[in-house]
């Protein structure tokens, strides 16, 4: 398998962003990543899909749409919609009729930002989603990147602080989007999970403190979602865009914080006498599974079962464990950068169903 580190949930001028496709595709180039997916709010951006290309190196960028209904007061339920050639705006009022859309229109639709506190400071609301009745999506964003800074400003000090030092912000994803995503799987539905870095790059100003919240480089480098696909870009839009969303449909990727160091070259796998599985797969219980963890660098890991930790290991980068008991599993490592213990890589669960 191929791995295409990909950057999604991003804003450019079309909307409430702060650079062009074009700006954003030579910063991603310069960074090395492999795709990026942006989503201005309530507007499809046609015409601009396509490739940037230097000497042996190329970035794809594809196009989706971050949909909300404005008119909701108080405003909530923001959905990222993938693999859709128009746009999505005309169903935001009705959250199960906009899933329905995407669905019906070969997209795949994400929540945004489950989970994400108000931030009174800026005068930002709290636009959780709240609609948990809604059923048909693909996944939600586990991590946001954005929404972290949000929960950890709580007070003027703090505020200023991450906003000048966003390499001290990230700890992991909110604890109740982590709760509520092993509740969703625990209730027999297929969630996949990906990290957004929810990239504007405003200025924000506070009295005479002014500060870019957070400058598009830097979020290209923490937050990504690694997909895992079963070749290169071919430089053909068609063929890669179809390989990457067919990767996110899957769940055949994980979420790696990529600042403190790369997470590139991460694996979850699991075997039986007659079968292989990768993140996002299903395997069928038969005299035993073989989980396989490999880590890039030697450091926290945990096995979870059912949103609980069976298996932790602190120094290894080579991780097994055997089960005979059907469950969902699924990965999480933890990185010590900056004096703490931050989340590092969260995986997309390994499904092992009875016989």
């Amino acid at each position: 398998m191929e791995e295409l580190i990909t950057n999604l949930h991003i804003h450019t001028k079309y909307s409430d962003g702060a650079a062009t496709h074009r700006e954003l595709m030579k910063i991603a180039l310069e960074i090395g990543l492999d795709v990026l997916i942006t989503t201005d709010h309530n507007v499809y951006v046609e015409n601009v899909e396509g490739y940037l290309r230097e000497e042996k190196r190329q970035v794809l960028l594809l196009v989706g749409e971050e949909v909300h209904n404005p008119e909701r007061i108080p405003q909530k339920c923001h959905l990222l919609a993938f693999g859709v050639n128009r746009s999505m705006f005309a169903y935001a009022h009705s959250p199960q009729l906009l899933v329905d859309q995407i669905n019906a229109s070969g997209g795949l639709a994400f929540l945004a930002h489950p989970y994400e506190d108000a931030l009174p400071t800026f005068h930002q609301p709290d636009i959780s989603w709240v609609d948990w009745n809604v059923d048909g999506y693909a996944g939600i964003e586990l991590w946001n990147g954005s929404s972290e800074f949000k929960s950890r400003s709580t007070n003027i000090l703090k505020t200023i602080h991450y906003a000048l030092s966003p390499r001290h912000l990230a700890l992991g994803p909110h604890p109740k989007t982590i709760q509520k995503w092993d509740q969703l799987m625990e209730n027999g539905e297929r969630v996949v999970a990906i990290g957004g870095s929810d990239a504007h790059a405003l200025k924000a100003h506070l009295g005479s403190v002014s500060a870019t919240i957070y400058p598009y480089p830097f979020h290209f480098q923490s937050i990504n979602t690694h997909l895992l696909v079963p070749q290169e870009l071919t430089g053909d839009l068609i063929t890669d865009r179809n390989m990457v969303l067919d990767a996110l449909r899957q769940g055949h990727a994980f979420i790696g914080y990529d600042y403190p160091t790369p997470t590139r070259g991460f694996r979850f796998t699991a075997q039986t006498l007659n079968q292989n599985a990768i993140m996002g797969d299903e395997i069928t219980l038969g005299g035993g599974v073989t989980f396989q963890i490999r880590l890039p660098e030697k450091t926290e890991c945990r096995l979870i079962k059912d949103g609980v930790v069976i298996k932790t290991w602190k120094t290894r980068e080579i991780c097994t464990y055997l089960t005979n008991q059907p469950g969902i599993y699924r990965v999480e490592c933890y990185i010590h950068y900056l004096g703490k213990l931050r989340g590092w890589i969260f995986s997309n669960p390994i499904y092992v169903r009875k016989p």
